[in-house]
Parts: structure tokens; C-alpha cells; sequence
């Protein structure tokens, strides 16, 4: 029996509806960390995240459905990108003041669960360059060591947004951003989007790189005895790209 304290539950549903009109469900933990995002507990999220927790939902569903979260992950996450003021001229000869992004921007996916998440950020950012980084547990030290990355050349010049669906302990993410660094990249220039993750896992991660901004969609009840976020989705990985 998991000695892991239970989340918080809350009545989700339409604003219109009265609170006892509404189902309790399921919400994140709140983490109190300037730097970590949880995205707005919604009915639609959280009917989302129902979908791709369910063991019976089919690869099919769950691709879908996951690939709907990363989509709002991925809009809520350019939000914290730095803009400047952009003046253009409508078609009608009249000036709109608005903004635009402050520099180029690229994706990295920690591979291969990240992987998952490219395509969301191409629906959003066309053309953007995507780099890649593997890093696998050593079997002798059951430490995370990197295996791989490629990388845009000019990456030091851009804002990162780097990419894992599930964070449990965190040693690939922090692997991860230390190869940014070593790279060149800004700490404050790396924006961590992120499906599941466990509120330990998360809170040292944010402690340790202060001045990166994390984009999580749910901070779950906490790990297991195994490292296992709980109540979790399983395997992400498995559950995208195998039949």
C-alpha cells in the first residue's frame, strides 16, 4: 500500500454550473516555485488526461488525445517567450501596434518519449529546428549517461523549449539541460514542457535550475518505491509508438 499523500480534489465543470452541480475530479498539486507553470486545471484538461490515463484507452486515443495536451502545452509555453513591440500596416492602410517574438526559438526532445511532443510544437512554430538528445540509464551506476545529441550549430543564439512528456526523478531532464549549457544556451533561455510530473521530482529540479521556467500540464500524487509517478499512465513511450 502506497504511503504517497493523495492529490487534491476539486469540482470540475463549466463556470455556469453551480459547485454542487459539479463532478469532484482529480487536480494537480499545487507546487509553490516562481519558475514552474501548471497549466489551468480545466474540464477539458482534466477529461484529457482521464483519456490517457485509462489502461483500456486504445493507441489510437491515446496518441490523439495526447497530442491535444501537448498542444495546449506548447501555446501556453510560447506565452512565456520574451516579445518586442512590432508596429505593422493593415490592409486597409491602418497601423496595428502589437509584438513579436524576441529571438529565434528551437525544440529539443530528450529522446525517445519526447519525441512525441515535436510535432505539436511544428503545428505551432513552422520551420522551427528541432534537435535531438538520448540519454539512457548506465546499467553498472544506474546513473543517466548520454548516448547522443545533435543539435542546431547557432542553439546558443536561441530560446530552447526542451521536450519530455513524463518527470520522475528528473536525471535525463537535468542531464538534458546541462548539455544545453555546455552548449552555450542561457539557463533562462530554456523552457521545459512537460505532460506528468512527480511533485519531488519536479520541486528539485526547479531548485537546482532556478532561472529556467518548467510548463507542466499535471504534478501527480508523487513516486512509488520503484520511482513510478502514481497514479501515473504507465510507460508514455510504449503507449505512443507501439501497437
Amino acid at each position: 500500500m502506497s504511503t504517497v499523500p493523495e492529490s487534491p480534489a476539486e469540482p470540475i465543470g463549466p463556470k455556469y454550473k453551480e459547485e454542487e452541480e459539479k463532478p469532484q475530479a482529480t487536480v494537480s498539486k499545487p507546487i509553490k516555485h516562481s519558475n514552474i507553470h501548471i497549466l489551468p486545471q480545466t474540464p477539458q484538461l482534466i477529461a484529457l488526461l482521464t483519456m490517457i490515463r485509462d489502461k483500456s484507452t486504445l493507441r489510437g486515443d491515446f496518441i490523439f488525445y495526447s497530442n491535444r495536451i501537448i498542444r495546449l502545452l506548447v501555446e501556453e509555453g510560447l506565452n512565456h517567450l520574451p516579445v518586442i513591440s512590432s508596429s505593422v500596416t493593415t490592409p486597409i492602410g491602418h497601423t496595428y501596434s502589437g509584438v513579436k517574438f524576441e529571438g529565434k526559438i528551437c525544440g529539443v526532445s530528450i529522446m525517445r518519449a519526447g519525441e512525441s511532443m515535436e510535432q505539436g510544437l511544428r503545428d505551432c512554430c513552422r520551420s522551427v529546428r528541432i534537435g535531438k538528445i538520448l540519454i539512457q540509464r548506465d546499467e553498472e551506476t544506474s546513473k543517466p549517461r548520454l548516448f547522443y545529441d545533435k543539435l542546431p550549430e547557432d542553439i546558443a543564439q536561441r530560446y530552447c523549449l526542451l521536450l519530455d512528456p513524463m518527470f520522475a526523478t528528473g536525471g535525463s531532464a537535468t542531464m538534458a539541460v546541462e548539455v544545453l549549457i555546455s552548449k552555450g544556451v542561457p539557463e533562462e533561455r530554456i523552457l521545459f514542457l512537460n505532460l506528468i510530473a512527480s511533485p519531488e521530482g519536479i520541486r528539485s529540479f526547479a531548485e537546482r535550475f532556478p532561472k529556467l521556467r518548467i510548463v507542466t500540464a499535471f504534478v501527480d500524487q508523487g513516486l512509488d518505491e520503484k520511482n513510478y509517478i502514481i497514479p501515473g499512465l504507465g510507460d508514455f513511450g510504449d503507449r505512443f509508438y507501439c501497437i
